[in-house]
């Protein structure tokens, strides 16, 4: 399984619809759902932050999240471009591989 993480820092006006559009039924999610691979995605909010949130979005492999990129390439960009007054930042705090355990 293929992970990325990416941290956000909500305006406080803008919490609302940021969860909408973040959340597992939202316009990221059905973004993504367009790729091969794609698993789910999760919004976390941190619980003594209200405007600080996480996201993690899972896939089957790197290679089918870099496939759903390039083939999503304007979509994702016109998505990202619609999301950027909601926060006053965001982190991509990494893109993580499972391990395999290849004892068992």
């Amino acid at each position: 399984m293929y992970v990325i993480i990416w941290e956000y820092r909500v305006k406080a006006d803008r919490v609302a619809e940021f969860e909408k559009i973040y959340s597992t039924t939202g316009a990221w999610a059905e973004l993504f759902k367009k790729g091969k691979g794609f698993l789910r995605t999760e919004l976390l909010r941190d619980e003594k932050h209200p405007h600080l949130f996480i996201t993690i979005d899972q896939w089957a492999s790197s290679e089918d999240y870099e496939s759903f990129l390039s083939q999503w390439k304007s979509e994702y960009a016109i998505l990202d471009t619609q999301c950027e007054g909601l926060t006053e930042q965001e982190t991509l705090l990494g893109k993580w591989e499972s391990v395999r355990d290849e004892s068992r």
